[in-house]
């Protein structure tokens, strides 16, 4: 039946957009609702997910494409539909109140009952169309709280206002406790414990990448020198690596696995993930010189320049787990179709080492993973290990070909400030480790998009872009990720206007973010739309803690500019969490990267050549094979000197027209190294 779409059909949002022709009588998130919902003394039904959720997406299907179902929602509810990477401000709010109402359990698509106040009377995440297994299906439950509204207004509002006191305990910090090392000894304690020995991750199933996590290790096993700490590293970029949340045709990460061997995803991708999955691919291939994570990681950028890069620079959100209706469907093989593109003994030794078999290892088709190593495969088959590597490397670019005129996942093209941040700090950092130039060229092409496209009149930012649209005010994380992106790209590059870029919007932060009295930061800024709280965190999340991220980018911008009131602010903002860190270590542990930074003093790096050289690229690849997580590094081309008068590259340059590197502390140098073979003495290893 064709139905004249809703209100949803002006949004730029592909999630909202999706629900456009729905029978629901959808409002997106603002004045009109809100104020209808007021007028006529309705509930509001607030939906929240997004474009790549498989869950969103069934729930869709069985309930709000229903007639009978959306007769219910249109008759009692104002019903209001937000895209949670639009807005999560909202979604942070509303998720601790589903956490709260659900024994800590919430997820998307998440479906909350609110007041006309705006204050959440229910709150739950998928529910079925119908009654099963002892559960209440949707349409019983729409029936329920439209009856409580008319029969029981006054108890529904007296516990939605308590429960909203309650959230605004939970947000609410008591005095800063300094933090230390006995906070890292404890992270690192806890991680230990809920370590899976097996299969690497930490806790059972569902397994999403413990990036944050993983980073915090690293630094801790070169803190004390622990081999626990490196271990539980390498077992879980092994399993994630080696498992089907890998995407071994076409490269880059699933959201998360939803078994605890990193076998079987939803198959959604993410640019936030993949972003971190790059740096700690990264970060562990500089530590262990394995060969694999270099290999992870070259493959994961070059999937983010081929696919997930907009003509204009920006770079896209995310992909869908289904395509031509069915979860997976992209990217799953019989041996048959393996066959059809290789023939039959390529396609031998290709399912021989990505497990793609007859039976199947997910619903009788194969999702691609590698359980045996290729040494073992290779003398199976009765060849070098080498001739093997070379005959997969073809025959994967063959499936990739073929599989590419697949009914391809839907593209969430919106691009996001955070989420571009993140990536131009992974594509910043993909150069400044593997010399790379495409990864450095495609990251200052993002930022330059972000900083003329997303950037307001007032120098603050805006947090999304879609079809010629940029809009909506941006929140601390759009901040924090891109200051910290700029400052990677500075430092790989040296470009200092972004030095500058950054600088201003850690002034902006400061300004319209910071919490004074308590030194955190807020989430959203001082103009932000009033709600029901004004919600800041410290933990981490799927992405690090913008709080932390933020001190993060103001502790490197200290040393850059030499103002250490800088490193103050940053300090402050982590032990305003303190007395929570000490409890909950391992929940913080961006923070605590954050404080290993601030508690030596950083190697500075002063990288001076013509960029490109071999001599400039024989010290660059040399320093690049270092482990140095809380350096600060300047790169001095001199045929570009505008950062000659700032504190850490004034007076340095080549020697005797050679590239040099000055390995300095507290802006006191060595002298200058122009052998490479010198360089790894000169960095302690």
């Amino acid at each position: 039946m064709f139905r004249a779409p809703n209100r949803l059909v002006h949004e730029t949002s592909p999630y909202l957009l999706q629900h456009a022709h729905n029978p629901v009588d959808w409002y997106p998130w603002g004045p009109q609702a809100l104020q209808k919902s007021k007028d006529e003394d309705r509930l509001i039904l607030l939906s929240i997910g997004y474009s790549a959720c498989h869950w969103c997406h069934v729930m869709a299907h069985e309930s709000f494409e229903d007639e009978a179902i959306a007769s219910l929602m249109n008759e009692h509810f104002i019903n209001v539909k937000v895209d949670r990477e639009e807005r999560p401000d909202l979604d942070e709010i509303y998720m601790a109140a589903t956490q709260a109402m659900n024994h800590g359990q919430g997820g998307w698509p998440m479906t909350v009952f609110l007041t006309p106040n705006l204050e959440p009377v229910f709150a739950g995440t998928y529910f079925p169309p119908t009654d099963r297994h002892g559960r209440p299906g949707f349409a019983t439950l729409l029936t329920h709280i439209a009856e409580a509204w008319k029969a029981n207004r006054e108890g529904l509002v007296d516990g939605a206002a308590r429960l909203v006191e309650h959230l605004k305990s939970l947000s609410a910090l008591g005095p800063a406790v300094a933090t230390g090392e006995g906070e890292l000894r404890g992270a690192l304690d806890q991680f230990t414990q809920a370590f899976d020995r097996e299969h690497g991750g930490f806790g059972p199933a569902p397994k999403f990448p413990p990036t944050t996590g993983l980073s915090l290790l690293l630094r801790l096993h070169r803190r004390f020198g622990d081999p626990q700490a490196l271990a539980m590293v390498t077992k879980t970029l092994n399993g994630m690596a080696c498992g089907g949340i890998y995407d071994h045709i076409g490269g880059g990460f699933a959201r998360y696995s939803t078994d605890h061997r990193w076998l079987v995803p939803h198959f959604e991708k993410m640019l936030y993930d993949n972003a971190l999955l790059i740096g700690i691919y990264l970060e562990a291939y500089q530590v262990t010189a394995e060969p694999l994570y270099r290999r992870v990681a070259v493959e994961t950028l070059d999937y983010i320049l081929r696919e997930m890069t907009a003509p204009d620079g920006g770079l896209y959100s995310s992909t869908d787990a289904d395509s031509d209706g069915e979860e997976g469907k992209f990217f799953v093989w019989t041996p048959e179709e393996v066959r059809r593109v290789l023939g039959e003994e390529r396609a031998h030794w290709f399912c021989s080492y990505y497990d793609i078999t007859a039976k199947g290892n997910w619903e009788g088709k194969s999702i691609p993973n590698t359980p045996r190593p290729l040494a073992a495969v290779a003398e199976e088959l009765g060849l070098r290990p080498e001739a093997l590597h070379a005959r997969l490397q073809e025959a994967r670019s063959e499936v990739y070909q073929v599989r590419a005129q697949r009914v391809r996942p839907a593209l969430d093209d919106k691009i996001l400030t955070s989420w571009n941040g993140l990536m131009i700090s992974a594509l910043s950092n993909g150069y400044r480790v593997l010399g790379d130039v495409r990864y450095l060229r495609t990251a200052e092409s993002a930022a330059d998009f972000l900083l003329t496209t997303l950037r307001r009149d007032d120098g603050g930012l805006l947090r999304t872009f879609r079809a010629g649209k940029a809009h909506l005010v941006a929140y601390l994380e759009d901040y924090a990720y891109l200051s910290e992106g700029l400052l990677d790209l500075y430092e790989s590059g040296g470009r200092v206007e972004y030095l500058q870029r950054a600088t201003e919007l850690l002034e902006v932060t400061i300004r319209d973010f910071h919490d004074v009295e308590n030194g955190a930061f807020y989430s959203t800024g001082v103009g932000h739309e009033k709600l029901i709280i004004r919600h800041r965190a410290g933990t981490d999340g799927a992405t690090p803690s913008a709080n932390a991220v933020t001190a993060s980018a103001l502790v490197r911008l200290s040393y850059h500019l030499d103002r250490p009131e800088f490193r103050e602010v940053a300090r402050r903002a982590i032990d305003a969490y303190g007395a929570t860190i000490v409890r909950y270590p391992r929940a913080f542990a961006s923070s605590l990267s954050v404080f290993d930074r601030l508690s030596e003093e950083p190697a500075e790096l002063v990288l001076a050549g013509v960029v490109g050289s071999p001599d400039f690229e024989r010290l660059r690849e040399a320093v690049s094979m270092h482990y140095l997580p809380n350096r600060v590094q300047v790169t001095v081309d001199p045929r570009s000197v505008s950062n000659a008068d700032l504190p850490l590259p004034r007076g340095k340059g080549p020697v005797d027209g050679r590239a040099a590197l000055y390995v300095c502390r507290d802006f006191t140098c060595q002298a200058p190294i122009t052998d490479p073979e010198a360089v790894g003495s000169a960095l302690g290893g």
